[in-house]
Parts: C-alpha cells; structure tokens; sequence
C-alpha cells in the first residue's frame, strides 16, 4: 500500500461515456527511468472499467477490473508487481478504458452514467531503490486517442474493429502526436483501496459439444453448460469482413436462439477482421450469461477450433464438494455450483444474462449459507458488507441492491434489507473469525434500531411493503410477491430470526448493553408472532408450507406445538404432491423443518419430485445451472411469459446446504468446525453419499454405503478438531466422538419388512407411509384432476381405494390399475 496517492484521475479532452455506442479511450504516457529499480510496482484503476498495459504488455491477469464497488465511497485499486518489464530508459504506461458499470446502462430501468459521465484512468508507478522512491503516474503529460474497441457494454457486448487497432500505442516512442490531451478529474482520494480478495479472472475453458447449421445459414454453436464470459473467436479471412457473435441460455422449439430470458439486453459481440492470417480475438468489457452462441458472418465452416467459451469470475477457492448415488440429485447440485460461479462476477447477482444482474440483498441471504460452504467467500463477501455499510450509512437504509443503482429508496424489508445482520453472521458461523463481525456489528445495531421503532404497539412488524415469499409459484404471474403466505408473517419470523443472531453477536463482542436489549427485543417479536399467528396447539395461520417452515427452522415454537406443527407442515407438502409450493424466502427451510420434527421421508420425497415445479424438474429438462421460476421453461416447451425468467439464478438453489448437512451429513457445531456434528441421514433410495469441505482448520471428509445389508461409514476431521458421529442406521444407535484422523466403521443394517397394503386398507392407513400415500395421490391427480385427496380428515379412516372404486360410476381398468399399482411404488 503506499503512502499516499500522487496520481491523477486522467480523461480524454474529447466527449466519451455518454453514448451507448461511444468507443473505448485508448491514454498513454511515456517516464523516463534512469537506474533500473530494486522493485516496481503498478497500481491500476478506472472509473470505468480498465486493461493496463506496460512497455508494450498488458498486465495482470484481471478481468473487469476494478470491478464493481460503491464507486464513490470505494474504488478497487490493483496491485502489480512489474519489476522484470521496467527498464533504463524511457518506458511507455496507460491502459484501455471501457464503460462498465460505472458509465453503461446498469439496472432494469435503463438508466446509464449513475456514477459518472466521462471514464478515467489512474495509474501510479512506483519504483524502489535502497535510497529513495519514485513515483510516476497518470496526469496532465497523458494523451488520449481511440482504438479497436468500440461500443462495448455490460449488458448488449463489444465491437472491435481489428483495422483500427493502433500498433505499438502501449510501447515507448510510439507517435501520439495525433492523439488528444487528457483532463484531470476530481475523484475522491479516500475511496481508494487495495485489497487481498480475488479477482475476477479467467477460470476455465468449455470447447463446443455441438455445431449445427441452420436453414437461415447461421450457426448455432452449444457449449453444453450455462456459463458467464465470453466467446474467443480464431478466424482468418479478409479485412472488413465482421463476425457476429449472438448469445443465449436457450434455443427455440425449431433450433434458432431464444432471447426472452436476455430482456433487452443484446449480448452481442462483433469483430472486423484485418485479414492478416489467423486473428485470436476476445472482449474485454463485457460479459454474457449463455450456454448458446450464434456465430454469422464466420468465413468457411465453424469448427472447435473456432470457438472457445471463457468462464469468467471471481476467482474463489473452492472448498465443498458433494455426491451420490442418484444422477439427478448430482446434476442438481452440479447446476447450483454452477449458478454461484455464473454470479459471482465481483458482485453476487441475481443472473448474468438479461439487463439486470444486480446484488440483490435477498438473493444472497437466501443462498449465502450454501455460498460459503461451495467456496470460501470471505473476500468477496467482505468486500460486498463494505459496500452495504457505506451505502447504508449514507442514505439510511439497506439498498435492496448492492452496490445501488435502484432510482427509488428501499423500504427494510425481511430477508433482503436483514442480510445486514444474517450475512456477517453467517460469515462467522463459518470461519470463525471475528475481524469480520466486528466490522459489521455497527450496520447490523443501525437496522435493527430502525425496524424496532417500525413495530407495532404489540410488537409485530405488521407496516411497510414486504416481498414476502417471493416467487411463490402459486403466486400471480405479475405479482411476484403475491403469494399464499402472508408478507408481515415473514417479515415477523425473519425478525424472530435476526434478532437472535444480533443478540448472539452482541453478546460474543462484548457488548453487554446491546445484548441485553437485542434479547428483550427478540422476545418481544417471538411472543407477538406467536400470538398472532400460532394457536396453542401449534397451528400457524396461512396453513402454508412457508408458514410452518418459518416458525419451525427459526425456533418460534415450543417444544410440544413442533410436532403438531412438523406434521401439518408434511400433511401441506403431501396436498401439493410433494411439489414446491415455496418461494425465496420458504425454499431453503422446508426441507430442514420436515427432517428436523421427523419426517425425513417426506423431505426426500419432496427433494426427489420431477413433476413441474420441483427441485428436479429443471434437471429433466437438460438444466445446467438454477433456474428463476421452476418453470421458467415450460412442460411444453416454451418460455414462461412472466419477463422474469432467468435461468442462471442460485437463491432456490440454497437447498444445496440441506443436502451437504443432511444427506452428507456433515454440520458445524462451533464457529469454524472446530467442533462438528457427522450425522448422514440416508433415505430416498440412496446407496451412497459423500461431502467434502475445506474448513479453515483443513479438510473433512464423510461418505457412507449401503450395500446388502451392511453400511460402510467413512469419516476424516482435520487435526485439532472434534467430531460428534452419529451412526446413521446403526442397530444400537451408536454415538462416538472422535478427533483427528481418519476413522471407518462398517455393520450391518436391520432390515424391516415392508407393510403390505391392500385396496381394502384405510387411506389414513396408506397416508402414514410417505412414498405411498405419494403415488396415490399421483394417480388421484392423473385421473381426478383438480380434486384434492387427504388422508388426514376423518373420513379417511374409513375409506378404501375399493371404497372410491365403489363411488366412480364406470370406473376404467386404467384406474384400477393405477390404484393397485400404487401401493407397490418402489416396483412402478
């Protein structure tokens, strides 16, 4: 970090950053050097986005850089050690300025320039010598001219026009004697800062998995996974000839790109050759959500060769991985690594591909758990809290986007604006660190206060616009959060919720006072949901999925209404033919509040659903990463019509963390897994699972089998750490605690004989065993459409499938089939 800022803040003289189609400014400048320095160090960044070049060479391996900060308040600056390409003599510095996010059309109501009209680049050299520094940067002496690249913009993509590229203009003694001079601009000093989380990069490589030429004479090109980057194009032919480069996650029912999911976003790259042999190009300012590329104007055929996707972001460690015996749960939660990688792109957004890709706070929340078990997030996450806290100290609210770019101020709302508390929280749970909680601990006191004079005189948080469940799929097409659960029940148990965590945090640093007024204040809210929403018994009004969910995951209930209440909430997910009846803010929990109040197989059942909208539906349908809406792709074929259908958004991925905690078994009882709880829960006809997270005292790994009666059960905890096993299936229920090192058990596993079910048996009978009473109620919804089954009323006790029969005038074979059929589910 050096001691002080010296550069300048340089621009053209000439207009440019107002217009979508305004070319990149290309600045350079020239230093003389006289000693060759003990050490030299480059400090780059823009308003704008910035590609630094030295001496002819472009530096650094970054991409989009700086990245996308709350530009005012902090500005990336980055670090390059460049000692090996400064030399005696006069050395030439500058860079290629693109409009990003800080110039481009940003947000879904179209707006540009939200944090300046003109881009700028600062650059500062430093040299080292035993005796003394110097410093050279960006300033008046810099000149301006223009390139190769073009318009360029997050949202509609690059040109570049490789006859204009200006040879040799990053080397000294190149002639820009017909370039323009530059202007200072006044930026401020303090929000620069250099920091140690990743970039963003290129991370990897896909090749095409197919090639077709359609009617029209385009191409279409498949790279066979929804990614964000770019396309690298390698073509040879003649100058002037300009390639086109269309992109999308879909193709149409006849072949052709499908552009509903892009709004209005063009994504639309185009490169003019200069015909000098093979040319290898790639953009800079850009980038797409896309598994499809419609290449046009290529000349000849377009071969492998031709065509490299380039996954683009943040560069994080990973550090979880997952499996098991059933290719669609791993499918599952391959498209939920891939979601996350797709949108972290510096900012954790909602989706990479349409004209949005915003930091929605409640996108986040809803996955951040998943998040930092996938890979470590403690920069990139770090980083977006410091964003949130100035953002909010400024305006006096949680944006509902961070960075925020929203035309309109933010209401507090549950699960969005309280990622201010759950997120630093959460970051703790996970490593254990305080620096972090610290740093965070003020905004999360500043919201809280906020939201406590919002309450009611019986303490709920009953005002205000809430999204409430959003994206419930029962909920109107144009009202997202119109769904069945209440909106100030959620935001009431979300408080419940947070509440909890601010007061456990207070309590951890020290802070008596607020502890001791977070806990009155958290015992406020739970008593007065549980008065307004929850009868004695254990009912939660709504009778939601979501509903229970809430008030069970988030520990509102007492010990004796959670059975009634965990039973409810099986007897919902069973009336919906175990299908996802949840959206952003129920999804996550559902499967926690079924298998923690007994009801396992109802968990699996509701995880293993294909019928549309399910956890797997998507999957069937060739998915590769999460999609918006469960049926952001219709049974049939077309695009849900909604304009929000994204099929590259994490949030209702975040059942991810259920499968590593349930299914793998695997869960942190201390604050960075110093101690752990090793429990796998096998069900749903799974023969094997493993998980693996790197956790920051080292590596643990669990996998269990099931073969022939007999379980194999092997576990690794890293040296320093302790470890609660938990057996699963085990004929003694067997509990060990175990240290560091490798430890294998194999037993054999009771086995029970199955109920035998007849025709004549009571469905209240056949609802007690889950995977039945789901193939019932699937042959109920084949023939009797719209009618609904429960096996939970009264009348049930004393009705057959024979009984029903008996009620269907002219009952056909088929359905007495199907009945029959279904109480033998694990043979159909």
């Amino acid at each position: 970090m050096p001691s002080r800022w010296q550069a300048e803040f340089v621009t053209p003289a000439f207009a440019n950053g107002v217009q979508p189609d305004d070319p990149a400014p290309y600045l350079r400048g020239e230093v003389v050097v006289e000693d060759p320095p003990r050490r030299a160090t480059l400090y780059a960044t823009a308003i704008g986005l910035v590609e630094p070049y030295l001496n002819g060479t472009r530096i650094g391996d970054e991409v989009l850089a700086p990245g996308w900060t709350s530009y005012r308040h902090r500005l990336r600056v980055s670090e390059y050690d460049v000692t090996e390409l400064v030399t005696p003599g006069a050395n030439a510095f500058g860079g290629i300025l693109g409009q990003g996010w800080a110039l481009g059309r940003i947000g879904y109501d179209h707006r540009r320039n939200h944090y300046a009209d003109r881009p700028a680049l600062f650059l500062q050299l430093e040299l080292e010598y035993a005796d003394r520094t110097e410093v050279f940067g960006t300033g008046d002496g810099f000149r301006a001219g223009l390139g190769g690249v073009g318009a360029n913009g997050i949202y509609d993509g690059e040109t570049y026009d490789a006859r204009s590229e200006p040879l040799g203009w990053s080397r000294p003694g190149f002639d820009d004697s017909g370039w323009s001079p530059v202007q200072v601009v006044d930026w401020p000093r303090e929000a620069l800062f250099t920091t140690d989380a990743p970039p963003i990069r290129r991370i990897e490589e896909l090749a095409p998995t197919a090639i077709t030429t359609r009617p029209s004479g385009r191409m279409i090109v498949d790279f066979g996974q929804n990614i964000s980057g770019w396309v690298r194009l390698a073509v040879s032919g003649e100058a002037g000839r300009t390639v086109t480069l269309r992109h999308a996650e879909v193709l149409t029912g006849d072949g052709e790109l499908e552009t509903e999911t892009l709004r209005t976003a063009a994504a639309t790259d185009r490169y003019t050759l200069a015909g000098t042999g093979t040319e290898v190009w790639e953009p800079r300012f850009t980038f797409h959500g896309f598994r499809y590329v419609e290449v046009d104007g290529y000349p000849g055929e377009v071969t492998p060769e031709s065509v490299t996707a380039v996954v683009v972001h943040s560069d994080m460690t990973r550090t979880g991985w997952f499996s098991t015996s059933n290719p669609l749960l791993d499918q599952l939660h391959s498209n939920v690594v891939w979601s996350m990688r797709d949108n972290f792109v510096g900012v954790p957004t909602d989706c990479p591909q349409r004209d949005e890709r915003l930091g929605w706070t409640g996108d986040l929340n809803a996955f951040a758990p998943t998040a930092a078990f996938l890979y470590d997030v403690r920069g990139v996450l770090g980083e977006w809290l410091d964003d949130l806290a100035v953002e909010q100290a400024e305006k006096g609210y949680v944006p509902w986007v961070v960075p925020d770019v929203l035309a309109n101020p933010c209401a507090p709302t549950a699960l969005w604006s309280d990622v201010v508390v759950s997120l630093p929280w959460m970051l703790y749970r996970e490593y254990g660190e305080h620096d972090g909680l610290r740093r965070a601990y003020p905004p999360m006191i500043r919201f809280l206060r906020d939201v406590e004079g919002r309450l009611d005189a019986h303490g709920l948080w009953s005002t205000g616009y809430q999204f409430g469940d959003w994206l419930d799929p029962d909920a109107p097409m144009n009202n997202a959060a119109g769904g069945k659960t209440d909106r100030h029940l959620v935001a009431a148990a979300y408080l419940c919720k947070t509440t909890r965590e601010a007061a456990e945090a207070a309590e951890l640093l020290g802070e008596g006072t607020d502890a001791t007024w977070l806990t009155a204040l958290h015992d406020r809210v739970r008593a007065a949901f549980r008065r307004e929403y929850v009868t004695e018994a254990g009912r939660v009004v709504n009778e939601s999925a979501t509903a229970y969910a809430l008030a069970l995951c988030f520990d509102i209930l007492d010990e004796e209404q959670r059975a009634t209440a965990g039973a409810r909430l099986a007897e919902l997910v069973a009336k919906a033919g175990y299908r996802i009846s949840t959206g952003f803010a129920g999804t996550p929990l559902v499967c926690d509040a079924l298998s923690s109040t007994g009801h396992l197989d109802e968990a699996y059942l509701l995880l293993l659903e294909t019928g549309c909208p399910s956890f797997l539906y998507p999957v069937t349908q060739g998915a590769t990463t999460i999609w918006e809406r469960w049926d952001s792709i219709r049974p049939d074929g077309t695009i849900n019509p909604s304009g929000m259908t994204s099929l590259n958004h994490y949030a209702l991925g975040a059942v991810a963390d259920w499968m590593h905690r349930t299914i793998g078994g695997l869960s942190a009882v201390e604050p960075g897994y110093r101690r752990m709880r090793i429990a796998p829960q096998p069900g749903g006809g799974l023969t094997h699972a493993s998980v693996t997270h790197d956790t920051v005292h080292g590596r643990v790994a669990v996998s269990w089998r099931i073969d022939e009666g007999r379980a194999a059960v092997d576990v690794r905890v890293p040296a320093g750490t302790t470890a609660t096993v938990v057996l699963p299936l085990h004929p003694d229920g067997l509990v060990l605690e175990v240290s560091g090192g490798s430890h294998r058990w194999e037993y054999a596993v009771p086995q029970s004989e199955p109920t035998e079910f007849t025709m004549d048996t009571p469905l209240s009978v056949l609802a007690t065993d889950p995977a039945v009473w789901r193939s019932v109620t699937d042959v109920f919804a084949k023939h009797f459409p719209g009618i609904p089954i429960d096996g939970s009323s009264p009348e049930a006790a004393g009705v057959s499938l024979n009984t029903v029969l008996q009620f269907v005038p002219g009952a056909s074979a088929e359905l007495e089939a199907d009945l029959a059929a279904s109480l033998h589910p694990a043979a159909v």
